[in-house]
């Protein structure tokens, strides 16, 4: 075990600060969790108890065959404490894992305050507090982090790498995508995926950077009054509704007129449809979200609009009638560093050794990820703690995933839950989805099970 001198200081009582400090202590070092409550609240908080569900009591799908699902087999397996709260406290809700969130939050307050290793302290944090790789911290505040703790993470890692507001588009699985509608296109480029004839073929989507989605006249009229007419997620009373101009939901675009979103992300110029040789009307671009172009990101997409509300206007765009959304688009507040140019391997700050970051700080999205988030940060702070050899959940796991996603550079780095594109795809692109997807969980609960067994701290007993 680690020397008795051995500490750690976490500030943030939420899941994940919660679940690194309950795994650290587990695995011998004594931490200092640091709360604000009940000095104070977030303006999301209405109770003083640590673990607290602002948003919602679903922790998502249980099935395995989703990814967040397959995460919660991977924590439940790997001696999670939120899951084992979360289990513990369960209500119905179909092929969901939900909560009675009093009860959730209780026994989660609870179960970290027991701990002899754990002591929790009420103050207000407004300062990244002085650390080392011997006396480390662990940074888990949240989307809600305070404003001065903000500005004082800003100045340590460079205001450009810190975003106080949260725009995401969506994510389609490439498998869903109709490929005989669309053209495979850089602006300007000379790329084409139409052969001679002029006729789309699925297999010859060239190597262009973007796939385009072209509309006609009328498609993209009334497209844009499906915007405009869709049902949209009221700001919450502590969100006020600034947005930046360059990353506009696309609900405010096309209030401001029917033609602002073909001439914003649905412009179409420099681009040229193989099938008719001119320009198309408009266009949604595609981006490749991950190295194996599992899944691919509308460009340009944040919206508002509720969940059912998206799956049905997007299903408009000529292509994606059948897609398949891995991630829905969302506008909200959020605080969250450029995690591929400011942490390192094991989530330290790179220009503040000893300062760890973990939850939605670090651009995980979803309870689950930030539970994810926190145990992955305790357990390899642990190891190094310990003097032990730096080893890692496996990249084919969805905890492995999480770290996929957190050191995957890419332009305009971006909050996500977690999907099938963090993890390295199945060889088989023909296999049905579903049997596809069941296959790499099959594979992932095998290799976290022997990275379990074999990892330095990777588990420890409970008692």
């Amino acid at each position: 075990m680690t020397p008795a001198s051995s500490h750690a200081t976490i500030v943030g009582g939420g899941l994940a600060g919660c679940e690194a400090a309950f795994q650290l202590a587990l695995r011998g070092v004594d931490v200092t969790l640091v709360d604000q409550k009940p000095g104070a609240r977030t303006p999301a908080q209405t109770t003083d108890h640590l673990g607290e569900l602002v948003c919602s009591n679903s922790m998502r799908g249980a099935a395995l065959v989703n990814a967040v699902g397959l995460l919660k087999e991977e924590l439940r397996r790997a001696g999670s404490l939120v899951l084992a709260c979360a289990d513990a406290t369960r209500v119905p809700a179909g092929g969901a894992l939900a909560v009675d969130r009093d009860a959730f939050a209780c026994l989660m307050t609870a179960k970290v305050r027991e701990h002899p290793r754990i002591r929790v302290e009420s103050a207000v944090v407004d300062a990244v507090p002085d650390a080392s790789p011997e006396r480390p911290v662990i940074l888990a505040t949240g989307p809600l982090t305070g404003d001065a703790l903000a500005s004082d993470l800003a100045r340590a890692v460079g205001v450009t790498s810190l975003a106080y507001y949260d725009a995401i588009a969506p994510i389609v699985a490439a498998d869903s995508i109709d490929l005989t509608r669309v053209f495979r296109q850089s602006r300007w480029g000379k790329g084409s995926a139409t052969p001679e004839g002029g006729k789309r073929d699925a297999t010859l989507l060239g190597d262009e950077a973007y796939i385009n989605c072209p509309f006609d006249e009328a498609g993209y009229r009334a497209f844009v009054q499906a915007i405009v007419g869709a049902e949209k997620v009221a700001p919450r009373a502590f969100e006020e509704a600034r947005y930046f101009e360059g990353c506009l939901p696309i609900e405010v675009m096309a209030s401001r007129g029917e033609m602002t979103l073909a001439f914003g992300p649905m412009k179409p110029v420099g681009l040229t449809d193989p099938t008719t040789g001119r320009r198309p009307f408009a266009v949604v671009q595609l981006r490749q979200e991950d190295e194996a172009a599992t899944a691919y990101n509308l460009v340009g997409f944040q919206t508002r609009m509720t969940h059912p509300e998206q799956a049905r206007v997007l299903r408009l765009i000529p292509g994606l009638e059948a897609c398949e959304i891995q991630r829905f688009g969302s506008v909200h507040r959020n605080t969250f560093v450029d995690a591929p140019a400011c942490l390192d391997e094991r989530m330290q700050l790179l220009v503040r050794p000893g300062v760890h970051l973990a939850g939605q700080l670090t651009g995980v999205e979803g309870y689950v990820e930030s539970a994810a988030s926190g145990w992955i940060c305790a357990v390899l702070l642990a190891q190094s703690l310990h003097g032990l050899p730096f080893t890692p959940p496996p990249a084919t796991t969805a905890l492995g995933g999480i770290r996929t996603h957190l050191m995957r550079r890419s332009p305009g780095y971006q909050p996500s839950n977690i999907t099938w594109a963090c993890l390295p795809p199945h060889e088989n692109r023909r296999m049905k989805k579903r049997d596809r997807y069941a296959v790499l969980a099959e594979r992932a609960l095998a290799d976290i099970d022997g990275w379990l067994a074999a990892a330095p701290l990777a588990r420890v007993q409970q008692g």
